[in-house]
């Protein structure tokens, strides 16, 4: 019978020999005593996270776990949190992102517990003997005990943990994490009372989506300097082996299907978590989304979480030809976008080539600073290249549609996308790209740094069907934007013929 793998993708937890693994194995000794057994992983968890050096501080400050729903890594800081109450006397503040988590926390802890001080009816006196206080309110829960130990439970907000002075603090539900919560709740660890704090972040990767909404990024972060070794933490991961970028819609729909997959994404695999489950959520999830949420597959990083990438685009870039065979070719539709401040611009446009069917050439030629005042440049501009020939795509949800009235003015042809058709625009690139092959590109660096950027969210539960957003906030999102609608554009409303264009140089700005 095939078993979830018990041996974590990746453990960043330093191994010298100078560090212990006693408050490890000692915690897993202790929880045991009270019914709570940990399975292999949940083991390493543990010790990798309480590995403490000779001076007895913790080997990492930040420690996390990620694993795929179900799998148990509840279990796994139910022991710490007990032995870091009970034995170690630490204080502990007990973060999820929505009140009914944490509450659930709360419940799971205060079995050990009971429901108040001197509680006669507590499973385990020897626990309930160390209680001073156990607050049920609802918002408020809270473990208190004799030995100054203790444990509150609240749910994240951008103002939540003032008060608080903690030794540990913990972010559950860290895929939902956003940066004004975690700048509210680090402060309450930076004076706590044993001076050896602890930060654990535990949850599942990320969408894409909520990326690019800036939650779950401290999340990302933690996770890809911890692989980089750029930070020393205790991360300790439990996942398929493979990263969603790398694979076709194919070859992704085909690994997801292997068992040896559902396995090695699972430590719970044929224990707590039946194959027939995962079969049933594997006819409804789409494959994007099983990966993420049943193999637990995270990004590549925070530098390579692009939906296209780097290695992909780049294969499709071509030398600029010289200008007498540019010449040859056929122009087609022109993109425009711009960022949402209003003060930059892309225009780019999409050709065919002479010499191959089905190969367009896209080509960012303007990307430059944009005030109102300089409308009737940039109208200029395009009717110099376009006229009322060549039409020009503009996203509906872009600034770039205040342009519209202006461009019609000139009866320049102007389509704007609607909703479906810029799901049909960002799918039809994406294709083009990764499958199909039949886009070029000439290595602009603003364009290739605005690929880098690129996200995609699903428009439907099944994720058939979805849309380019993005996702790195430090990169330009118009430039690629105004090369998926040239591209749409030309695909759409060009029908290939023997022509001529002229290759332009973009100017210096519509300002």
């Amino acid at each position: 019978m095939l078993l979830g793998s018990q041996i974590p993708r990746f453990n960043t937890t330093p191994e010298d020999a100078e560090f212990s693994d006693e408050h490890g194995e000692d915690a897993v000794w202790y929880a045991q005593k009270y019914g709570l057994t940990a399975d292999p992983w949940q083991e390493t968890v543990v010790c990798s996270w309480l590995r403490v050096s000779t001076d007895q501080m913790w080997a990492c400050a930040v420690a996390g776990v990620t694993v795929a729903r179900q799998n148990g890594k509840n279990g796994a800081l139910e022991i710490v949190e007990l032995y870091l109450m009970a034995q170690l006397g630490r204080k502990i503040l007990h973060t999820a992102q929505e009140v009914k988590t944490a509450r659930k926390a709360f419940l799971r802890l205060k079995h050990f517990f009971g429901n108040e001080a001197n509680d006669k009816a507590a499973k385990f006196p020897e626990l309930n003997a160390m209680v001073s206080e156990v607050r049920n309110t609802n918002g408020q829960e809270a473990i208190f005990l004799k030995n100054g130990g203790s444990i509150e439970f609240i749910a994240r907000s951008k103002n939540s943990g003032r008060g608080f002075t903690v030794d540990v603090l913990v972010l559950d539900e860290a895929q939902d994490l956003h940066e004004d919560q975690l700048q509210a709740l680090l402060p309450t660890i930076s004076a706590g009372p044993a001076r050896n704090p602890m930060t654990i972040y535990m949850g599942t990767p990320p969408s894409t989506e909520e990326l690019s909404k800036g939650n779950g990024l401290p999340f990302m972060r933690v996770r890809t300097n911890a692989l980089k070794q750029k930070e020393k933490v205790a991360w300790v991961e439990f996942g398929a082996r493979g990263f969603v970028e790398d694979m076709t819609p194919e070859e992704l729909a085909q690994f997801v299907q292997d068992v040896e997959n559902h396995a090695n994404g699972n430590p719970a695999y044929n224990r707590r978590i039946l194959p027939s489950t995962i079969a049933g959520e594997l006819s409804q999830f789409s494959p994007e989304s099983f990966a993420r949420e049943r193999l637990n597959i995270w990004p590549k990083s925070l530098d390579h979480i692009s939906v296209i990438p780097d290695e992909r685009w780049n294969e499709r870039a071509a030398e600029l030809p010289a200008k007498a065979i540019a010449d040859t070719w056929q122009t087609g539709a022109f993109g425009i976008d711009m960022n949402l401040e209003r003060n930059k611009v892309s225009i780019s446009v999409g050709s065919y080539v002479p010499d191959d069917e089905q190969k367009i050439v896209v080509e960012l030629i303007a990307a430059a600073r944009y005030d109102e005042g300089g409308t009737p440049k940039l109208v200029s501009y395009l009717w110099e290249r376009a006229k009322r020939i060549h039409p020009i795509i503009i996203d509906g949800r872009s600034p770039a549609v205040s342009l519209v009235p202006h461009l019609k003015k000139k009866k320049m042809k102007v389509y704007v996308l609607g909703g479906s058709e810029f799901v049909e625009a960002s799918m039809g690139f994406y294709d083009a790209v990764m499958r199909d092959k039949t886009v070029e590109h000439h290595g602009e660096p603003r364009l290739d740094q605005s690929v880098e950027g690129l996200g995609k969210a699903n428009v439907d539960k099944t994720g058939a069907q979805w849309k380019f957003v993005p996702m790195d906030l430090t990169k330009p999102f118009h430039p690629v934007m105004s090369v998926v609608c040239a591209h749409y554009g030309t695909v759409k409303f060009v029908r290939r013929r023997v022509g001529e264009r002229a290759l332009e140089e973009a100017g210096h700005g519509f300002g």
